[in-house]
């Protein structure tokens, strides 16, 4: 048996699921990208028979993504099946994930189906599915909780028809560790043809147990966990890839088991996936919380000051954090620029060297001494400013004082035009949103305001997080600058690109073309 353990991501499927608002197409590729840089083996894209924008999203990420495989969620019905083949079928090699629910609670009570028929719906599922590539994976939905017996003939009706992955899921978070491990174990002792398909993991961490039961799992001989940047996912969220990840290259003493990340992505990746999902990771957090290579305790201190693994287990370079060794200002110029980049992980082609110079050297003239995290913060803003935005911020000028009004004149270009609307609010966010609701035409109501630092000092850059609603759904915004009502306007001019990029696609969907 191999040691190496397939990493199957999910965040752009089963985490994308949990979130407020759903993430456009381009944020969906910006994650996609930077899942491929981490080393990612198989990248779940979504769900293509849901609905128009997912099958545009999978298909577009089955058609750029080159080094990780793709994989589209499809139920174990043709409809879906044949959804997840016309989006995937665009690239060189796809999977295709089909799944059905296993568990007595789950096959009397929700399919009302007797085992014998979800086993027969199962077998077809998996056989249509071969029909257009020779990588399918079949789930056992709510596995941890399926009579072992069941599950046994289960895995092996599907391995029969045709799966060459079976994934075991917890969908529920229900097992412990010694037990989880002990499901994979009897399937590997009780299943004749266990040798012809790979067995996978799907931990969900309603107990907090997810990372454990997929780790005593891949010691009884899984060798995929599917898994999630910062743990994302349905309830209490899916494993954490960087946990899991972090956990077989620091105890490989322990575990001897191999993965194909690069987990000097991996800082980078979660900070883009908590930025673009508008989910903040933890302080706390293992692995990418801020304080995970903090010491507060003089003990502690003293000890890592004299040698550094007395308190660390690891490096936080190991996971792409790094200190400055030259100090950024408005002197620097562009090879330096360039070089900090590169030892960030950044490839030339990840930034227009232009555009961020532009904005360091802005950025620079306010703050005096740039950071590494501030440079990593334009690059974001930057990739999140595409090309074909409708709306762009052309000037922007807010009057407050002590009481609750405030006045906001607001400048935006809308295509070839420009407009200008003033408006009375109760704050300055309040009064932009107006000028912006009146230039758009889209009546945006506030939800959720959320300011964050992503720097330190009272220069620091700060990123608003808008949540909003149009119509009945929820869009967020973000946006980034020194000046936090500038930030809050182009967030708000974010969420407007967005609400009119779903417009067209519902457009295309109704005219029949999509």
């Amino acid at each position: 048996m191999s040691n190496n353990v397939i990493i199957f991501d999910t965040t752009l499927r089963d985490g994308e699921q949990a979130l407020q608002a759903s993430l456009t197409h381009r944020e969906k590729m910006q994650i996609a990208f930077a899942l491929e840089r981490l080393g990612v083996d198989i990248i779940e894209a979504g769900f293509p028979v849901s609905s128009p924008g997912d099958f545009k999203s999978v298909q577009s990420i089955a058609r750029e993504i080159k080094n990780s495989r793709i994989a589209g969620l499809a139920r174990a019905i043709d409809k879906d099946i044949d959804a997840a083949a016309e989006a995937l079928k665009v690239a060189d090699a796809f999977r295709i994930h089909t799944f059905i629910a296993t568990s007595t609670i789950h096959v009397e009570h929700k399919l009302r189906m007797s085992f014998d028929d979800v086993v027969e719906m199962a077998v077809r599922a998996v056989k249509r599915a071969r029909n257009y590539t020779d990588d399918v994976e079949f789930s056992c939905e709510d596995a941890g909780r399926t009579p072992i017996d069941d599950l046994c003939r289960m895995v092996e009706s599907a391995i029969t028809a045709g799966a060459t992955t079976v994934n075991i899921p917890d969908t529920v978070g229900y097992t412990v560790p010694s037990e989880f491990g002990g499901i994979i174990e009897a399937l590997f002792n009780r299943v004749p043809n266990i040798d012809k398909a790979v067995i996978s993991v799907h931990c969900h961490d309603d107990l907090g147990l997810s990372v454990a039961n997929s780790i005593a799992a891949v010691q009884a001989g899984a060798r995929q966990i599917e898994c999630t940047i910062n743990g994302l996912g349905e309830r209490a969220g899916n494993c954490s890839l960087e946990e899991v990840v972090m956990i077989m290259n620091t105890r490989a003493d322990q575990l001897g088991l191999t993965t194909h990340i690069n987990s000097k992505e991996i800082h980078r990746t979660s900070t883009l996936v908590a930025n673009l999902c508008n989910m903040p990771v933890q302080a706390n957090k293992a692995i990418v919380g801020s304080n995970a290579f903090s010491h507060s305790s003089g003990i502690h201190q003293d000890g890592v000051l004299k040698k550094q693994d007395t308190y660390e287990i690891m490096t936080p370079e190991t996971v792409g954090l790094s200190t400055n060794k030259l100090h950024l200002t408005s002197r620097s110029g562009r090879h330096v620029i360039r070089h900090r980049m590169e030892d960030l992980g950044y490839a030339k082609d990840d930034y227009d060297i232009e555009k961020l110079y532009e904005n360091f050297l802005r950025l620079a003239d306010k703050k005096g001494q740039v950071f590494d995290y501030d440079l990593e913060a334009l690059v974001l803003f930057e990739n999140l400013a595409d090309e074909d935005d409708y709306y762009k911020l052309l000037s922007l000028s807010v009057q407050s004082g002590t009481d609750d009004c405030a006045t906001a004149t607001v400048s935006l270009q809308s295509g070839e035009d420009s407009t200008i609307e003033a408006a009375i609010g109760i704050g300055p966010v309040d009064s932009i949103c107006k000028c912006i609701n009146r230039i758009t035409g889209y009546d945006v109501s506030i939800k959720d305001f959320k300011v964050a630092s992503t720097s330190q000092g009272v220069d620091a850059m700060g990123q608003v997080n808008i949540m909003a609603d149009w119509n009945g759904r929820s869009f967020h915004g973000m946006g980034l600058a020194t000046d936090i009502i500038r930030s809050s306007a182009r967030a708000l001019i974010h969420i407007a690109n967005d609400i009119r990029r779903s417009q067209q696609v519902n457009q295309l969907r109704n005219s029949g073309k999509e």
